[in-house]
């Protein structure tokens, strides 16, 4: 019996559930029953015609169940994933039922589909799917507009924020495409200098002489005065210098923009008209005549025993006794004979080369009847306003001069006809103009400003083609620019190439100041032309404009100066912005305003430069005062370029300059949200800012300054708030709770909870964003109350039991006034908030 209880027991236990009527047979029966008993189930079985036969081998029943595995594994990873994404939200606060349900009933459509039509026997069904088709259009047209206007807003702020960009990164790197210098003894890399050390002027002298000369200037201006001559007054400071090469260079400035100026608005107009061209010609001739005389008397009254000097003084003897010097001894080749031991021709041409037309006539006058009719050239030559022969007489001279003189051995007498006749222009004569300023004397009196159409091209030279070949074909390599500066300069400025003269300059470092100076003389006479655009080179040609004119980017060449000094001498760089006070960049912006902001931003002299805000509410006056009647917009935009740039407490500072209340306290709503919770200590930020912010609450309740609601709201409660959280860290737990219960910010009654949460939707994010804290500190102040309570035995004096089981009741339901007020407002606290306070809650029950 127990042997064969043992052997049938696992049977009967695999089979229970399946026939448990058989369950007695088989104990009674055994092996044989169930043989028989299992043959007839599966008779019975194949009997019943509804359900199909299956036959599979082991394989397949192996792969069936393979199969089944599979799936019954990934439901059960997939339920697990979902317990636990329920247990990680959850702790959060988040249902994830509800979420997921929330999930599938959006929709994945991207845009939206018209309605299927319906039956035209369908009139209703007709006109309401067409009215839905039409609004649903309508919607879907005006999302696509609003995508369009919101990418091109985007793009055009992005365009602006770059062009920012690009002019700071411009104002510091060497202009793209212009020929760098290679300066054996002076390198420098970048128009930025280095920065000097803090508190130290990173001024030079000579940089530090025209500052007080730009002071004095602008001082005039700005005080109603007569402007003064800006020229003369960077000469008299070049004069200081003790530097001839400097000395000379502000005289040919001088010399050259002495001209007649008219009025115009149109600086290139003015620029390429033939009078001025003609203007700037005879001015740059007579330095040139003026330079050599005084050569010729230095040269002389140095050589007085040699020289010879003697008879009536002028120009004559003066040639006379320099050619003593210069040609000792008989010449071969020369003609037309002597006058007092020297060669006619000679005579002749040092007298023009001096710019002595009367000497010359003398000296023709006394040997008429070796020269035939170049008496008759000579007198028209000086008769004539322009320096020009007639038509007639022109052609008549260069036809002598062709026919005779080409290959004359006198070079004295080929040069006086070539400047007589202005012909043959491609002789550089330079047996006689053997130095660059008499070569460029000689070819500027061969400049023809008529067009009359009898000159041939060998014999017709402009302007613009001799300003070509000195910066184009011959350029800097030709002249030595790099070892003599102060001549190419020369070269360019008297063929009335200031532009380029000037952008030249300004790449030696030790010129730079002179170069700037020289820009801004030009700019204040409107001789200056300025590129049209801030991100140009420096030297840059513009189309539209004639070959040879080239324009020069003067806000850049001002902004590259300036970038050296400006943090250590502010107010010396604000001096240099005033010229800028008419210019805008190419978004309209003014060009002062703008330099300004950027000064003030990166000098952080906003006291000095802006002006200081004293005790009283009164504003002490800056530097920019100077400059600017109303300095309200210069303060304001600074302000603004200040919170732009994240720099929020240095912009609630000029804002209060300013006069804008309301950006003050926004401003300031915004520094302090994030610290008011935090744990005060000494020279902290939020010991700063509580310090600013009590200093203009004071102020503004003192003058009555109100700004608007929401802003003056939210400014005193984060204030109040400030006070309630130094409270509950110092350990004052009930003055806290005085407070907190004074602000009624949070419900410390049942009654009043559906109030607060009322009140909550007016609240600013600011406020908001210290919710959870402020919960958090309440429910800890009233767990705090609750324990002190329980620690007082029952029944003391002073405190009946009566009274301590009416503030326990009280303060429990304090605490479920709060945990009511957290679940009701709609907002999601940060972290773990609600269980915190929840825990707390309980702690107390």
């Amino acid at each position: 019996m127990t042997s064969g209880t043992r052997q049938r027991r696992p049977i009967s236990s695999k089979r229970r559930n399946v026939q448990p009527s058989y369950i007695s047979v088989m104990d009674a029966e055994g092996f044989g029953e169930l043989l028989q008993q299992a043959e007839q189930l599966a008779a019975e079985t194949e009997a019943v015609s509804e359900l199909p036969h299956v036959e599979r081998n082991l394989q397949e029943i192996q792969q069936a169940g393979e199969r089944l595995r599979s799936r019954t594994l990934t439901r059960t990873s997939q339920d697990a994933a979902d317990v636990k994404a329920s247990i990680l939200l959850g702790s959060r606060g988040l249902d994830i039922f509800h979420i997921s349900q929330r999930l599938e009933t959006l929709s994945a459509a991207t845009t939206f589909e018209p309605l299927e039509p319906v039956k035209d026997t369908d009139i209703q069904g007709f006109l309401k799917n067409e009215r839905d088709n039409a609004l649903l259009s309508a919607i879907e047209e005006s999302r696509r507009r609003t995508f369009l206007l919101a990418e091109e807003y985007h793009r055009e702020s992005m365009l602006v924020q770059w062009e920012q960009v690009k002019q700071r990164v411009l104002h510091t790197l060497l202009g793209a495409g212009e020929d760098a210098l290679d300066f054996t003894q002076d390198v420098e890399p970048s128009f930025v200098s280095e920065v000097a050390a803090p508190g130290r002027s990173a001024l030079d002298s000579v940089e530090v002489a025209y500052g007080r000369q730009i002071y004095i200037f602008n001082e005039k201006i700005v005080n109603g005065h007569i402007q003064p001559n800006l020229g003369d007054l960077c000469a008299s400071a070049a004069e200081s210098l003790d530097d001839k090469n400097v000395s000379d260079m502000w005289a040919m400035v001088k010399q050259m923009s002495d001209v007649l100026l008219v009025p115009a608005k149109d600086t290139l107009k003015s620029r390429t008209s033939v009078e001025m061209q003609m203007a700037f010609v005879r001015q740059a001739l007579s330095f040139l005549e003026n330079s050599y005389r005084n050569y010729t008397m230095v040269t002389v009254f140095g050589n007085l025993h040699q020289a010879q000097l003697g008879g009536v003084p002028g120009t004559y003897q003066l040639v006379r006794s320099f050619l003593n010097i210069k040609l000792p001894g008989p010449l071969p080749g020369m003609q037309d004979g002597e006058i007092e031991g020297q060669p006619v021709w000679a005579v002749i041409y040092y007298c023009l080369r001096c710019g002595d037309l009367n000497a010359a006539m003398q000296v023709v006058n006394r040997v008429q009847h070796q020269l035939g009719d170049f008496k008759t050239w000579v007198q028209e030559y000086m008769n004539s306003p322009y320096r020009r022969l007639s038509p007639t007489s022109e052609n008549k001279l260069r036809l002598h001069y062709r026919r005779v003189l080409r290959n004359s051995a006198d070079p004295y007498k080929r040069a006086v006809y070539c400047l007589i006749g202005k012909c043959d222009i491609s002789d550089s004569h330079g047996e006689v103009a053997d130095k660059t300023e008499d070569y460029l004397w000689l070819k500027l009196n061969q400049v023809c400003f008529d067009d009359d159409g009898s000159s041939s091209p060998q014999d017709r030279l402009t302007l613009p083609q001799l300003q070509k070949q000195l910066l184009e074909d011959y350029g800097e390599s030709h002249f030595s620019a790099s070892q003599q500066p102060f001549l190419y300069f020369q070269v360019l400025f008297l063929t009335a190439q200031f532009e380029a003269a000037v952008a030249f300059l300004f790449r030696v470092e030790r010129l730079r100041s002179h170069a700037v100076h020289v820009a801004l003389v030009l700019y204040e006479l409107r001789l200056l032309l300025k590129s049209s655009g801030q991100s140009a080179q420096l030297l840059s040609q513009e189309a539209g404009d004639p070959p040879m004119v080239r324009r020069l980017n003067f806000i850049r060449l001002l902004m590259l100066y300036t970038r050296k000094f400006e943090s250590t001498d502010p107010r010396e760089a604000l001096q240099y912005f005033y010229f800028l006070r008419n210019e805008k960049d190419s978004q309209g912006e003014n060009m002062f305003m703008r330099c300004v902001s950027e000064l003030v931003i990166e000098s952080r002299e906003f006291d000095m430069l802006l002006g200081r805000l004293e005790k009283d509410g009164s504003r002490k006056p800056g530097v920019i005062d100077k400059f600017a009647g109303d300095t309200t917009a210069i303060i304001s935009k600074v302000a603004l370029e200040a919170e732009n740039k994240g720099l929020f407490e240095e912009a609630v500072k000029l804002y209060e300059l300013a006069k804008n209340p309301d950006k003050v306290l926004e401003l300031m709503n915004r520094l302090l949200s994030p610290v008011i919770a935090q744990v005060s200590a000494s020279q902290s930020n939020k010991e700063r800012l509580k310090n600013t912010a009590v200093a203009i609450a004071e102020r503004y309740r003192s003058q009555g300054v109100t700004g608007e609601k929401s802003f003056n709201s939210t400014f005193y409660l984060l204030l109040d708030l400030m006070t309630f959280f130094d409270e509950y860290h110092a350990g004052h737990i009930d003055r806290a709770y005085d407070v907190m219960e004074h602000l009624k910010l949070l419900p410390l009654n049942q009654d009043s909870v559906e109030e607060r949460v009322a009140a909550f939707r007016n609240f600013s994010d600011e406020v908001r964003h210290n919710l959870s804290e402020v919960l958090l500190a309440t429910m800890n102040i009233l767990l705090t109350q609750y324990r002190r309570l329980k620690g007082v035995p029952a029944g003391t004096p002073g405190r009946p039991q009566r009274t301590i089981e009416d503030r326990d009741m009280q303060l429990r339901s304090q605490a479920r006034a709060l945990i009511t007020f957290a679940g009701m407002i709609p907002y999601n606290m940060a972290g773990d908030t609600n269980a915190r306070l929840v825990q707390m809650e309980l702690l107390m029950n």
